[in-house]
């Protein structure tokens, strides 16, 4: 589910002249359960999204809910009722679907906004992409906070059903260019995840920096502009010592850190 105003998820997967039909009307965008409000999370599902030139279903199982342009207003000229916040008239619809899943992902911008809410309210886990650099240190750290915040807010919205808030769970490492060493910014950053660990403030017990990471790779640029996974693009996903089996080893990671259900 794409809570991006960027919409670049949903672009990616759709491509641009199937997104263009979405966001030139803003009907079955992930806006449109909130403004005008008559649509359904569960009508907004494009089934088996990632088409070929043809037609054909290119990864079967692979749904996404799309968002535009548009989904920014539920930022400022959205007035929901104070009484039923955005986020929990999201949660109430995804309770529809969510048992057709085996996973629901959600991607959200790096702050805790309303339309990031949405996302954080239902989650399970939180995990945090990061460049291994100072800047990302400073987001992290205030990404914590915005998060506890955020959580203390919602608290009263929420059911016994639902199970505890979210935490983060874990950092990802991504775009590491060849023979670049990060160990200092890791260290850096392992030292602010124990912190708030320690602390009991936004971060699981559990919360560790991914042992698996993103190298940065011509092939990801490729994937992008031809508008496909980067499992689809050549033999990538062939290859053993590969972004795509960065992919695989990282997803393989994060379910096992999964906690217990």
């Amino acid at each position: 589910m794409d809570f991006d105003t960027q919409s670049n998820a949903s672009i990616w997967l759709m491509k641009l002249d199937r997104w263009n039909k979405i966001n030139a009307t803003g009907t079955g965008s992930i806006y449109s359960i909130f403004d005008p409000g008559v649509a359904r999370l569960k009508d907004c599902i494009i089934k088996d999204v990632v088409e070929g030139k043809d037609g054909e279903k290119l990864l079967p199982g692979l749904d996404l809910v799309p968002t535009t342009f548009n989904l920014v207003d539920l930022e400022g000229e959205y007035k929901p009722d104070p009484k039923r916040p955005s986020y929990v008239i999201f949660q109430e619809q995804l309770a529809e679907i969510e048992k057709n899943y085996d996973f629901i992902l959600f991607d959200c911008p790096p702050n805790v906004l309303r339309a990031s809410q949405n996302g954080v309210y239902c989650a399970g886990e939180i995990y945090v992409p990061s460049n291994p650099d100072a800047l990302s240190l400073i987001g992290f750290t205030l990404l914590v906070e915005k998060l506890i915040r955020f959580q203390q807010s919602s608290a009263s919205f929420r059911t016994t059903a639902m199970g505890p808030a979210s935490q983060v769970y874990g950092i990802v490492f991504n775009s590491i260019k060849a023979n670049t060493d990060i160990e200092v910014p890791k260290m850096r950053m392992q030292l602010r995840l124990n912190q708030f660990k320690t602390q009991k403030r936004g971060c699981a017990p559990a919360a560790k920096i991914c042992t698996t990471q993103i190298r940065d790779a011509m092939i990801v640029r490729r994937a992008v502009t031809l508008g496909l996974p980067v499992f689809l693009v050549g033999t990538e996903g062939d290859e053993p010592d590969s972004v795509s089996n960065d992919y695989m080893k990282l997803a393989t990671e994060i379910i096992e850190n999964a906690p217990a259900t």
